[in-house]
């Protein structure tokens, strides 16, 4: 039976096993042998990053063919217009194209949100506020590119959702295994590792639940 694990990647943590570097990566925060991940959520991103051992799985998760939906919550400096929020839904011309059309909104900073460290540079001046994003199509740094081209740099980029997959219940360096596509539930509880619990509750983000709390067996990070 396929395996599929869902990950909160921690910002600064590489989305791969080795580094000859000494880098942090996945191998600090998922025990599992033989599993890879499905796509790339770079070094300095956060967020929900799928694993599995089966590569049609994980072509399926990656693939742009396939448009699965993936979901960001973007800090931006500035407050985006909403001509720049069409533009972001209607597609914006980048050095190796147009983007295809997205779902941009305006929203408020995520419940619950965890510290970023290093945190966000803080600029008295200019304020900042979220965007939720949904693509279907991975290029290269799009949000980051995306944001920047209607005037409004990436500050934070966390992945909040693959498909119907999400963070849920996941604090940053925490995994749950959870069925795949087609399949049953593995006959297991879902494994978790031990990280800094998320900050006091801040103002819920638009349209999003609260957390539920997953159930875990917990590991030292």
């Amino acid at each position: 039976m396929p395996r599929l694990i869902l990950l909160n990647k921690p910002y600064g943590v590489l989305p791969q096993f080795t580094d000859d570097q000494g880098r942090p990566t996945l191998a600090d925060h998922v025990p599992v042998k033989g599993v890879y991940a499905a796509g790339r959520l770079d070094r300095d991103s956060e967020g929900l990053l799928a694993l599995s051992d089966d590569g049609a799985l994980i072509a399926r998760i990656a693939s742009p063919k396939h448009k699965l939906p993936k979901t960001y919550w973007v800090q931006v400096e500035g407050v985006p217009t909403e001509e720049a929020l069409q533009r972001l839904r209607t597609g914006v011309t980048l050095n190796d194209g147009p983007t295809l059309p997205a779902e941009a909104r305006m929203m408020e900073e995520p419940a619950d949100l965890w510290p970023r460290d290093p945190p966000v540079r803080y600029r008295a001046s200019i304020p900042t506020s979220w965007i939720a994003l949904t693509l279907r199509e991975g290029r290269n740094r799009q949000v980051r590119r995306m944001t920047a081209a209607v005037g409004f740099p990436t500050l934070r980029l966390i992945r909040w959702s693959i498909g119907d997959w999400t963070l849920d219940g996941l604090a940053p360096g925490e995994w749950r295994e959870v069925a795949a596509p087609g399949k049953e539930a593995p006959g297991k509880e879902a494994a978790k590792q031990t990280a800094k619990r998320p900050p006091p509750k801040a103002k819920p983000p638009a349209a999003q639940g609260r957390p539920r709390r997953a159930t875990s067996s917990r590991r030292r990070t």
